[in-house]
C-alpha cells in the first residue's frame, strides 16, 4: 500500500498533513468509544508549568495492546503512514464532555522544556500524530490549527494524520487545539509515533 492512500493531504507546505473519511468503520468506532468509557482517566499535560488550570479537561484511556481491535487499528494506522509500529507510542483514547477542552499545544516535546530529556529518552522526539475521531459531538469539538487558520470538524472514523516535524526540527506551524465540546461527547483515539525503536513498545 502507498503512503496515505486515498487520503487528501492539505494544500501548505508548511505542514505535511493528511485526511481520510472512513478510515475505521462505524462499528469499529462503536467498541472504541465503549473501551473509552470503561478506562477513563483525568487527561494530564507532559508540561505542566504555568498552564491555566482549564488548559487541559478532556478524558484518556490508555487502551490495552493485548485487545484484538486495538492491536489491529494500532498496526492499521502505522502501516497507512509507512511508520514502524515498534516506533510507536502505546494507542491512547479521549473523550470531550460538554465544556472540555485542550487549549493550543503541539504533540512534539518542546526542546527547552524542564522535561524534554526524560520524555525523549525513550524513542527520541515525536514525529507523527495520527488521530481519528470516533463520533460527532452536536456542537463544537473541532481540532483547530491555528497558525493555519484551519479547523478540522469531527466525522465518525475520519483519520487525520499531520508530521510534527519539517527539515527534521519541530514544526511550530502544528500548533493546535481541542476546541471546547458545546453539545454531546466527542471521543478520539490518538496514535504517536517517535524518531526511533522504542524499548519498550506497544504490545502487538
Amino acid at each position: 500500500m502507498a503512503r496515505f492512500e486515498g487520503a487528501q493531504r492539505v494544500p501548505d507546505k508548511r505542514v505535511e498533513m493528511f485526511i481520510r473519511k472512513r478510515f475505521l468503520t462505524a462499528a469499529e468506532c462503536t467498541f472504541l468509544c465503549a473501551l473509552i468509557d470503561r478506562l477513563v482517566r483525568p487527561s494530564t499535560i507532559t508540561d505542566a508549568y504555568g498552564a491555566d488550570a482549564d488548559f487541559r479537561t478532556s478524558e484518556t484511556a490508555d487502551l490495552p495492546g493485548d485487545d484484538p481491535l486495538v492491536a489491529i487499528v494500532h498496526r492499521r494506522l502505522a502501516e497507512y503512514a509507512g511508520l514502524d509500529i515498534r516506533h510507536g507510542e502505546a494507542l491512547q483514547g479521549q473523550r470531550y464532555t460538554q465544556g472540555q477542552q485542550f487549549k493550543m499545544h503541539t504533540d512534539y516535546f518542546e526542546p527547552t522544556g524542564l522535561d524534554y530529556f526524560p520524555h525523549t529518552e525513550d524513542g527520541g522526539q515525536r514525529t507523527w500524530t495520527m488521530m481519528v475521531y470516533l463520533d460527532e459531538p452536536r456542537a463544537g469539538g473541532a481540532t483547530r490549527f491555528q497558525h493555519l487558520a484551519k479547523s478540522i470538524q469531527p466525522e465518525v472514523g475520519k483519520l487525520v494524520a499531520w508530521c510534527n516535524q519539517i527539515d527534521g526540527r519541530p514544526n511550530p506551524m502544528t500548533l493546535h487545539a481541542g476546541m471546547p465540546v458545546r453539545a454531546g461527547v466527542k471521543h478520539v483515539i490518538t496514535a504517536w509515533f517517535r524518531e526511533r525503536a522504542r524499548r519498550h513498545p506497544p504490545i502487538r
